[in-house]
């Protein structure tokens, strides 16, 4: 047995360009995987709200974001170099989708930061002056590449290896310019506006979570133009160029989806913790109105949050209006007196007092069914059906007012 041969052969395997291409792409795939999932998630609010302008630029953003970490992963600059018989073709391609994804972010930026409705001259002198400066960098690298005789396929250091050779050096120089003048201008408006007042919570952590990630994208380009400038000088730090600055576009890739998503995903979110919220604390109101009713709302098959919230908040008011009816209005004011005595503040003594009032309204229609014939104005009660069901968490507190509400005048000390 040629036990040498056996040993080089993992050896011969491991070197071989197509396992290097397969290990170093998968890098490039996560982000492409995280991308394609934050545009999927997005995607339903895309389509159902597509005349929002706003919508459809994150989703293109996003789109093009996964198409570069698809296209610059050299499993992938392989096929398209393959499968177009032109090689190194892959490069002005990726070149052109990471310079039209700049461009984006611009436009987008501009946009966002001025407001949709925003159509003064100087916004749409920033956008064209985007839209033709961008798109005249595309042509040029299309033009630089069609000049340049680039017949050896890198997969991996295209940049370093081809940095000293005619109308390539200048592509690669151009694209690393556009890239770095977007990202300082993208920058510079992010965090700009991050020190601006009144931002909401999430758009806040999504514009910080956009300028760390634009901070590391100025560390791409910095590894990239050293390694490339080294080459110029006689020097070799192609490790700049092929180990430091693609993890660092990976991670910067991720915090701008999580930039651009944050802010809508945490509204989103916010909005959904709240309906829950807000159906939760209907519960004791809700459980001793089915004292009343008996029955409830009936079940649906199926149903969201806010369908949920809705169907309670409405089988609360259809019961209550009723009952209000027996509700004994002199109590009512005795027990609001009774909660401010307790160092209550004036909303939660409001809650307190209609609470004590609604209680004593089910116990006498318990033992006297009937209608007391007196119609009263109930708007203010079934507007604050939530504050009453909270005040009904505490029944030690609502039992202090009942009792001292109950209590003739002057009986009970002012500081129990």
């Amino acid at each position: 047995m040629d036990l040498a041969g056996a040993a080089a052969g993992p050896v011969r395997l491991a070197l071989d360009p197509a396992v290097l291409a397969g290990r170093s792409s998968l890098s490039f795939w996560i982000p492409a995987a995280v991308l394609t999932a934050a545009l999927l998630i997005k995607l339903p609010t895309i389509i159902r709200l597509w005349q929002d302008p706003m919508l459809r630029a994150v989703g293109g953003l996003l789109l093009l974001a996964c198409a570069v970490f698809v296209f610059v992963a050299p499993s992938t600059i392989r096929w398209t170099n393959r499968v177009t018989g032109v090689p190194n073709i892959s490069a002005p391609w990726v070149y052109s989708l990471l310079t039209a994804f700049c461009g984006s972010c611009l436009l987008l930026i501009i946009a966002w930061r001025n407001g949709l409705s925003d159509r003064s001259a100087a916004t749409r002198r920033a956008m064209r002056w985007v839209i033709s400066v961008y798109s005249g960098v595309i042509v040029a690298l299309w033009v630089l590449f069609a000049l340049a005789d680039v017949p050896v396929e890198r997969l991996r250091d295209l940049d370093t290896y081809y940095a000293n050779t005619p109308f390539m050096r200048e592509e690669i120089l151009l694209y690393l310019l556009a890239h770095a003048v977007a990202v300082l201008i993208t920058s510079r408006v992010v965090w700009n506006w991050v020190r601006t007042d009144g931002l909401d919570v999430w758009l806040r952590c999504g514009l910080k979570s956009l300028g760390v990630g634009y901070g590391l994208n100025l560390l791409f380009d910095a590894s990239k133009l050293t390694a490339v400038a080294a080459r110029w000088t006689g020097h070799d730090l192609d490790w700049l160029s092929t180990d430091v600055a693609p993890p660092v576009a990976c991670a910067s890739a991720l915090l701008i989806a999580v930039g651009f998503i944050l802010p809508h995903a945490g509204q989103y979110l916010h909005g959904r913790w709240r309906v829950r919220l807000a159906h939760h604390e209907l519960r004791p109101l809700y459980l001793l109105m089915r004292t009343v009713d008996g029955r409830g709302p009936a079940p649906l098959p199926r149903g969201g949050p806010e369908l949920r919230l809705t169907r309670r908040e409405t089988f609360i008011r259809d019961a209550l209006l009723p009952l209000a009816r027996r509700i004994d209005e002199e109590l009512h004011r005795r027990a609001y007196r009774a909660a401010l005595e307790l160092e209550s503040a004036p909303e939660e003594a409001r809650a307190l007092a209609a609470a004590v009032a609604i209680l004593d309204a089910v116990e006498r229609r318990e033992h006297s069914p009937g209608d007391d014939g007196h119609d009263r104005d109930t708007t203010e009660l079934l507007r604050e059906i939530g504050a009453v069901s909270r005040a009904l968490r505490r029944p030690d507190r609502v039992a202090a007012v009942r009792l001292r509400a109950a209590a003739p005048a002057g009986s009970v000390p002012a500081h129990e």
